[in-house]
C-alpha cells in the first residue's frame, strides 16, 4: 500500500519529537535534511531539519507547547494560544511555522497544522501546501489511528499521479513522472523566482528515484489506465479524449474548479463536468492543468510567505530568508 511507503522513522527524529506535546495525529520530517538532494547543498552538515506536526486541537497543543517551548514563538506568544491557533488556521496555507530552532543539538523548523485542514488539503488541494510536501518522500515519525487521515494521505498520492499523467506524453520514464509529481506543488510558487534554487525539483528527484518508486509503485501497478513496465522504468498511458476525461474527473475539486475558471471568464456559469469534457478534447489539455495548479499554488505560497514574517518574527524571517537566498546563489554558482 502506498501509505506504508511513507512510514519510516529514526531514533534521532523521535528524540526531537519528545521535546513537544504528544497530542499529534501525524508527525513527519521532510526536505534536504532528511533525504539527500543533488546540488551544492548536498554535502552541507548544518542543514536544517524540517518537520510538520498535525494536531486535532491547535489551541490546546499550542497552549502546552508554549509552556514547554516559550522561546520558539515570535511576539504572537504574548497574545496567547487562541490567537496563535487563529493565525494558524485562518491565514496563509493553514500552517504555523517556527523556524531556526535549536533542539537536541540540531537546527530545526517545524510547522503545525490542524488535522481537519490537512485532510481538506489532501482531498481537495485547497492550498496544495502540506499536501504537496506529502507527494514527495517523507519520514513519518508518528501517526495515530485516524482512518480518515490515512485514506486522505493515500488519495493525495493517487491525485498526484493523475495530475502528472495529464501533463505527460503517451510514453515516458519513471524519472519524468516523478519530476512532474515533485513539481506539482512548485507550480507558480513565488519562492521559485526568489529564494529557491531553480533546479530544486530535479535535485529532489534524481538522488531519490528509489524512494519515489517505493511511494508510488502500488498505485501505478493498480491503475487501469497505465501500462507500467517496472523493469524498464517506462510507462504508457491512455491519452485519448476518453482517457483524459476520466483523469480530469478524478482530480481534486479545487483543481477542477480552477480549470473551469481558466476556460470561462467570471460571470459565465459553466458546469464543471462540461468544461472538463471540453478540456479532455483539447490538444493543450496538459497546459490547462498546469495553469490550474499555478492558480492554486501562487496565491497560497504568497500568503504563507507573508504570514511567516509574523509567525517567525522579523529577525528570524531575515535570517531564514538570507539562508534561502544564499542557497539559491550557491545553486547558480554550482551550475556554472
Amino acid at each position: 500500500m502506498a501509505l506504508q511507503a511513507l512510514r519510516s522513522s529514526g531514533v534521532a527524529f523521535r528524540k526531537i519529537l519528545s521535546h513537544f506535546p504528544e497530542e499529534l495525529s501525524l508527525a513527519f520530517a521532510y526536505g534536504s535534511g532528511v533525504y539527500r538532494q543533488a546540488g551544492p547543498s548536498s554535502d552541507q552538515k548544518d542543514l536544517m531539519l524540517d518537520f510538520v506536526f498535525t494536531v486535532d486541537d491547535p489551541v490546546a497543543w499550542h497552549s502546552k507547547n508554549l509552556e514547554k517551548n516559550w522561546s520558539h514563538y515570535s511576539f504572537l506568544k504574548l497574545l496567547g494560544p487562541k490567537m496563535i491557533a487563529s493565525v494558524q488556521n485562518n491565514y496563509g496555507a493553514g500552517v504555523y511555522y517556527n523556524p531556526l530552532i535549536m533542539c537536541d543539538g540540531k537546527l530545526i523548523k517545524y510547522g503545525v497544522i490542524s488535522t481537519s485542514l490537512l485532510i481538506e488539503d489532501l482531498l481537495k488541494w485547497k492550498n496544495l501546501y502540506i499536501a504537496g510536501r506529502l507527494q514527495k518522500p517523507v519520514k513519518i515519525i508518528a501517526m495515530n489511528e485516524n482512518i480518515v487521515l490515512r485514506s486522505a494521505l493515500d488519495r493525495n498520492l493517487k491525485s498526484a499521479v493523475t495530475a502528472a499523467f495529464l501533463m505527460l506524453p503517451e510514453s515516458f520514464s519513471e524519472e519524468e513522472l516523478f519530476l512532474e509529481i515533485a513539481g506539482l506543488s512548485y507550480s507558480g510558487d513565488f519562492r521559485m523566482v526568489v529564494g529557491e534554487d531553480r533546479t530544486k525539483v530535479s535535485n529532489i528527484v534524481k538522488p531519490n528515484i528509489a524512494h519515489f518508486r517505493e511511494l508510488y509503485s502500488d498505485i501505478l501497478h493498480e491503475n487501469p489506465q497505465v501500462v507500467y513496465k517496472a523493469q524498464q522504468g517506462r510507462l504508457e498511458i491512455d491519452k485519448s479524449p476518453e482517457g483524459q476525461f476520466t483523469q480530469l474527473m478524478a482530480l481534486p475539486r479545487t483543481l477542477q474548479q480552477e480549470i473551469n475558471h481558466i476556460m470561462y471568464s467570471p460571470g459565465k456559469n459553466r458546469d464543471v463536468e462540461e468544461t472538463l469534457f471540453q478540456v479532455a478534447h483539447d490538444p493543450e489539455c496538459g497546459e490547462v492543468v498546469r495553469l490550474g495548479l499555478t492558480a492554486i499554488v501562487r496565491p497560497s505560497s504568497v500568503r504563507q510567505g507573508t504570514k511567516g514574517i509574523f509567525t517567525a518574527g522579523l529577525r528570524k524571517s531575515l535570517v531564514y530568508s538570507s539562508r534561502k537566498l544564499h542557497k539559491m546563489w550557491r545553486g547558480w554558482l554550482w551550475k556554472t
